[in-house]
């Protein structure tokens, strides 16, 4: 049965109104959340980006029962793995087991502000594939060493840890990743309706839960939110491999000059008011064959934006 989500945007919420927001998607109905990763937001008009474990912590002691997600976190450069893992068997305890831990392979504009080079796209899959290893080894509470190729971990042992250690779910976004997220993930995790993508972890062995994100923009109308997206989240617009490359929001602001309302009219980011275009973006998801799929309201219209969707939209698509 599929499960519908709410994206917790750290990119536009300080953390006190991400933790009402948890609560508020939780008492609407909704079956998990899902918090974004960020060191900086793309752009600067977005304007947060609170530490997303210390939000975590505060959403875990505040829900009761709603499914509980990062999507997704990058352990490879900015934060070392072993800190991750015990940031993430922290959270798991904390949610009695309702946390599941996306990944990916991240983006120049969060993992550079340490000072470690950028690496391209292959080996960064190769660290991750280490990391994974290591996260999956401290979670047992046991002491361990490791020394690969891109980490090296010295007599490490977590005392926190949960029964069990979360779904380890591995964003892609094309065949290599997706084939990834079948042979060393417990899920796959990915934006829009990517049949492609989906099939390509399918065709890997891939037999766990599936994850997808929606761009949407509730307002009282279509062109109030079209101007929504077109100041907020116009890097929703970018072609290409841009999201990973650049640097800075300052980078994003120069990339984003490119885009016309007219791009955002004609993408993907669904800005009708009418219920029905939300229900036929949720089920063409479902139809590709995602059974997690969750909605991101751009802008700051979130509590209107969940009561919208209680209402009208979930109650159709179930």
């Amino acid at each position: 049965m599929t499960q519908f989500g709410y994206t917790l945007s750290s990119e536009e919420q300080g953390p006190d109104r991400l933790v009402d927001l948890a609560v508020a998607a939780e008492e609407a109905g909704f079956d998990f959340v899902s918090i974004s990763d960020h060191f900086h937001p793309w752009i600067s008009a977005q304007g947060e980006s609170p530490f997303v474990w210390s939000t975590l912590g505060a959403i875990a002691r505040e829900t009761e029962e709603i499914e509980i997600g990062v999507g997704v976190t990058c352990p490879i450069v900015r934060i070392h793995p072993v800190n991750v893992a015990q940031a993430v068997a922290t959270v798991q305890e904390l949610a009695d087991g309702r946390f599941t831990f996306g990944v990916g392979t991240g983006e120049n504009l969060n993992e550079h502000v340490v000072g470690e080079r950028w690496p391209e796209h292959s080996v960064r899959l190769e660290m991750l594939d280490e990391a994974i290893h290591v996260m999956r080894e401290l979670w047992t509470g046991e002491p361990i060493s490791f020394h690969g190729e891109h980490f090296t971990v010295e007599d490490a042992r977590l005392y926190t840890v949960p029964d069990e250690g979360p779904d380890v779910v591995v964003s892609a976004f094309g065949p290599k990743s997706a084939r990834m997220a079948a042979a060393e993930g417990d899920g796959l995790w990915t934006v829009g309706p990517q049949e492609e993508v989906i099939e390509a972890y399918e065709d890997a062995g891939g037999d766990g839960p599936t994850y997808t994100q929606l761009d949407v923009c509730y307002a009282d109308s279509e062109k109030e939110a079209i101007d929504t997206v077109y100041e907020m989240w116009p890097n929703g617009a970018l072609p290409g491999e841009l999201s990973q490359a650049l640097p800075s929001p300052a980078h994003f602001e120069q990339a984003t000059q490119m885009v016309e309302k007219e791009d955002i009219a004609e993408g993907s980011t669904v800005t009708d008011p009418d219920p029905n275009a939300h229900v036929d973006s949720l089920e063409e998801a479902v139809d590709a064959g995602f059974d997690h799929v969750y909605v991101h309201q751009i802008g700051d219209e979130e509590e209107r934006a969940i009561e919208f969707y209680a209402e009208t939209v979930l109650p159709e698509v179930r």
